[in-house]
């Protein structure tokens, strides 16, 4: 079927954090949320008319069917991204970050360091400092418009550290890593002991390139990295919670599945087993059509800045529905000063650059999974408030 990813959804008043917090982030009710990372759009009909099978019985105990779902997972995965996955070593878990928290707790000693790749997604800062684990950064740099590892840095840090989270597409900066990179990522790690865990939440958004799951690299990685996979954000389905960890080997998967136990986090919900199952064995057309609809909205708001804004620049990231805006030539002292700028001035709500890496100033993140209608507005604001900006209004 054809998809309208055109339609505009009123989703105020429905329970969404997108929306209906926005006054508690922002200040104030009346800013377009281009913010945290879901989607404006309608699920897929499969998914929706597996949802409201679920629903029309009537009866929702103690859910079973996992079985069903890993099946539908690793079809998926070799699909969409040539991996073979033997679902016994998959396990349950509800969530790509609840993933991350049991496995620092499991894989590191209390108050041992966690290096991340900066800037990176902000609940790796949460989950490792919540946990009292020490987050190490090794940071980025950008050579001609591409973001890199500093690999000697990132080699150094490594000496220091119990376990690294990769983000594999990374996020916020959409890079797609090559097979070559993420090789020399698990080397490295197995040379000074560190456990490797990669989330790879994002990996079916991929518009440049092609996503290789890092636990295919090498026989190496296939015995040592542990991978976080999940499809709510590739279906727009963070709200139902079900996601799944691959391991490497029987021993980890068990102590995994053992610590889950002890929590009584064993069975999922009825309603997300249903919906990503179906959105796993049936979701292929609504990805691809999605897929294209996304791709068109970074053109739109590349081009626009471009020719209107120059003083923000931006790439079009090689995965994600998310885009890293350089906001330094807009002549803010700080980043406060930058958040009211988009908050008061520009009537938008987007994500601080400072929430994926704290020492970053002048940076900012855009969700662009929404109508191109919303974005068309939400750049006619932009622009009205840097000219006034620059005018000294």
């Amino acid at each position: 079927m054809k998809y309208d990813f055109d339609k505009v959804i009123d989703r105020a008043c429905t329970d969404s954090c997108k929306f209906d917090d926005r006054e508690a982030v922002f200040g104030k009710a009346d800013v377009i949320p281009l913010w945290i990372a879901d989607m404006d759009f309608e699920a897929a009909q499969p998914v929706r008319e597996a949802v409201e099978k679920k629903a029309a019985e009537g009866i929702w105990g103690y859910t079973t069917g996992l079985q069903d779902y890993f099946r539908a997972l690793c079809a998926w995965k070799k699909r969409r991204n040539g991996w073979d996955i033997d679902p016994e070593k998959c396990s349950y878990s509800p969530g790509v970050v609840m993933s991350l928290c049991a496995l620092i707790k499991l894989f590191t000693p209390e108050g041992g360091r966690v290096l991340v790749q900066s800037p990176t997604y902000s609940h790796f800062y949460y989950a490792i400092e919540g946990l009292g684990r020490e987050v190490v950064e090794s940071f980025f740099v950008e050579r001609n418009g591409q973001w890199e590892p500093d690999w000697a840095d990132f080699e150094a840090k490594l000496r220091e550290c119990d376990m690294f989270f990769l983000c594999s597409p990374q996020n916020p900066l959409g890079r797609v890593w090559t097979a070559e990179e993420l090789r020399r990522m698990v080397e490295l790690c197995h040379r000074y002991g560190v456990k490797l865990v990669s989330d790879e939440i994002h990996s079916d958004l991929i518009f440049r390139g092609r996503h290789t799951p890092t636990a295919t690299v090498s026989d190496l990685a296939a015995e040592t990295v542990i991978t976080c996979v999940s499809g709510t954000k590739t279906f727009n389905l963070a709200g139902l919670y079900v996601s799944a960890v691959v391991f490497p080997d029987a021993k980890t998967k068990r102590s995994f599945d053992a610590f889950w136990h002890s929590l009584a986090v064993e069975t999922p919900n009825a309603f997300g087993l249903a919906a990503m199952t179906a959105a796993f064995d049936k979701g292929d057309e609504w990805l691809d059509q999605l897929l294209e609809y996304i791709d068109g909205n970074f053109t739109y708001v590349k081009s626009f800045l471009d020719e209107n804004i120059p003083q923000i620049k931006t790439f079009i990231p090689d995965a994600t529905y998310l885009m890293w805006l350089d906001c330094r030539g807009l002549g803010l002292e700080d980043n406060d000063a930058l958040s009211r700028f988009f908050i008061e001035r520009a009537g938008l709500g987007l994500s601080e650059g400072r929430q994926f890496c704290p020492s970053l100033t002048g940076y900012m993140r855009l969700n662009v999974a929404c109508p191109r209608a919303t974005l068309e507005k939400a750049m006619a604001q932009l622009k009205r408030a840097v000219d006034e900006l620059l005018s000294g209004k």
